[in-house]
């Protein structure tokens, strides 16, 4: 039995109400950095493997643990963020500016639409699909995943519902899901991956942030 943490990023500029100009360059404020480094701080065992998406915000998350256990195998995965807002790439906005088009965007609930520059909704579970297949074919544990927070409730929701081609009704159906199930910056689901098997979904946490780094769900 493989355990496998999913982490989320600690707090970047973005989500303290900073405007960044593209998905993957916000980098962590001091709070996200200190939190980053609590991480690798209270993880227990060494990791067989280190994964990191390519955002920015991710890669910093896991550096403190990275150089901790220098000796783990580190790599990088299509773990990113979902966007699909590509109308504000390269272009400097807050989370606040972008909030109208995100809110259109999920209204629509076409899970084919695609903008020039951004991801479908299928693309975001087919990423979620093919982290799960990857993760059967890791041989040891644990695996220490730096990650995002829509990702992370897409293999939630894909685990919880067997969805892997979602349709209008099923991408509202995640949406609902996603506006209730808050991973805060720094939050943990573990997964449990058995040879063969599905992997299982255990409950999240920040219990290893102290009271201090403890963000607000959102």
């Amino acid at each position: 039995m493989i355990r496998v943490f999913l982490i989320r990023h600690g707090e970047s500029e973005s989500n303290a109400g900073l405007p960044s100009a593209d998905p993957g360059s916000a980098p962590l404020t001091p709070d996200g950095h200190r939190q980053a480094r609590r991480i690798a701080r209270v993880l227990a065992d060494v990791p067989a493997l280190i994964v990191t998406s390519p955002y920015l915000r991710a890669r910093q998350t896991a550096q403190p643990t990275i150089s901790r256990f220098p000796g783990a195998a580190c790599q990088e995965w299509p773990v990113q963020e979902f966007t699909y807002l590509a109308a504000f790439h390269g272009r400097a906005s807050t989370a606040a500016q972008r909030q109208p088009y995100a809110r259109a965007y999920w209204d629509r609930a076409d899970p084919d639409h695609v903008s020039p520059g951004a991801e479908s909704f299928t693309s975001l579970t087919s990423r979620a699909a093919d982290f799960l297949d990857r993760l059967s074919t890791q041989g040891s544990g644990p695996v220490v995943v730096f990650t995002h927070g829509l990702f992370m409730r897409a293999v939630a929701w894909m685990l919880l519902t067997g969805i892997v081609t979602p349709d209008h009704d099923q991408m509202c159906s995640f949406r609902g899901f996603a506006d209730r199930y808050l991973i805060p910056n720094a939050g943990v689901i573990e997964l449990r991956q058995a040879a063969h098997d599905d992997p299982v979904l255990l409950s999240g946490s920040t219990i290893h942030l102290s009271a201090a780094l403890t963000p607000r769900p959102r």
